[in-house]
């Protein structure tokens, strides 16, 4: 099997071809640290031939939901390097996620601040799942061009403390609607300055963001995840094509250790211009390595490989409730099923209690 074979991101050998993809789990303390029972969730998952890490906040500003990690103190990255030591110890690779999560919050857990956003344009039609329950989203405070150049600086600072805290690379969430999708999209982004208005200044964060960490921590270290079909969180644009490949073509321009790609995981019948096909329309658009995410299983990863498009695939739930996934893969063993009312906050119960096969 192709998920089974060796394969590498620059100079880092990984086992197999199969990743753990970034999946919140909410169990982080007030604080943003996490705990004993993460160290040993990662622990059981070392399998994988990389695992991209839970979103981790950049900053106090990034954090959009209670109880998610961060890694801009001290005390949250001396936490972290458990995690990494122990990944490492058992044969794994790690990349950190890192996380601005804009728009995508409430002030309810941010001690009353509004989130902040590219515009003033509040996420319609959704609730944002907070420590009181079920809230409509606010509308979120404009940055100002100062605010951005700092977000930028944030980035790099954060890629920074990954690498003291002993990741192997980090991860720009640049998907699913948060802060670096808001600046991409029409719906989200009105701004008249550099950073808005055509396709070339709305990818500007972005680009800006991955060049700083680049630059912060070297070639073969930062990857990116981009969700172009996606229109969860009010993300909307009328050419994403366009929009995608130019973001695509102008990364090629930086050493980067991978492009981490979402299928389109929500209907898009009355969005004609998201093309379903997203690794066929845009993992040509770039030179860099392709790693798949989103719906796959043992047989249509393995197939999205014969495609000779992704390098490798990503994995979310089922490696929730399958910590010796690769091995269940070899074996074609019978899969667990993820518990979906333990999958955020909580202790071990859906965390660190899914078995391991005989």
């Amino acid at each position: 099997m192709k998920l089974l074979k060796e394969t590498k991101i620059g100079n880092l050998v990984l086992q197999n071809s199969m990743a753990m993809a970034p999946m919140t789990r909410s169990r982080a303390d007030i604080n943003g640290i996490v705990n004993e029972l993460t160290v040993l969730y990662y622990q059981q998952r070392s399998s994988a031939g990389l695992i991209m890490s839970e979103a981790i906040n950049i900053s106090e500003q990034a954090i959009g939901s209670p109880f998610t990690p961060g890694i801009y103190n001290q005390d949250q990255i001396e936490a972290w390097k458990k995690v990494t030591q122990v990944v490492h110890e058992n044969g794994g690779k790690i990349f950190a996620q890192l996380w601005h999560t804009g728009r995508v919050g409430h002030s309810i857990d941010k001690n009353g601040v509004l989130p902040v956003a590219p515009s003033a344009i509040a996420i319609q039609g959704q609730q944002h799942f907070t420590s009181q329950g079920p809230k409509d989203y606010e509308t979120p405070r404009a940055l100002e061009n100062s605010e951005i150049k700092h977000i930028v600086e944030e980035f790099a600072q954060a890629a920074l403390n990954a690498m003291e805290a002993g990741f192997d690379g980090v991860e720009l969430h640049a998907a699913f609607g948060y802060l670096p999708n808001q600046f991409l999209v029409e719906s989200s982004n009105q701004r008249t300055d550099e950073y808005g208005g055509s396709v070339e200044n709305r990818s500007r964060f972005v680009l800006e963001v991955m060049e700083a960490m680049v630059q912060a921590i070297g070639a073969d270290k930062v990857g990116i995840k981009l969700s172009p079909s996606i229109p969860y969180n009010s993300i909307i644009d009328s050419d994403p094509t366009t929009l995608y490949t130019y973001l695509l073509n102008s990364l090629d321009k930086l050493p980067l250790a991978y492009v981490q790609l979402m299928n389109a995981m929500f209907p898009t019948d009355d969005l004609p211009q998201y093309p379903r096909d997203v690794m066929g329309v845009f993992g040509p658009a770039t030179k860099h390595m392709i790693i798949a995410n989103g719906g796959y299983t043992r047989e249509s990863g393995e197939a999205e490989l014969d495609k000779g498009i992704a390098s490798m695939i990503s994995y979310g739930s089922l490696f929730i409730s399958n910590p010796d996934l690769p091995k269940r893969f070899e074996l074609n063993a019978e899969l667990i099923q993820p518990d979906r009312a333990t999958m955020y906050g909580g202790g071990e119960n859906g965390y660190t209690d899914y078995p391991f096969i005989n």
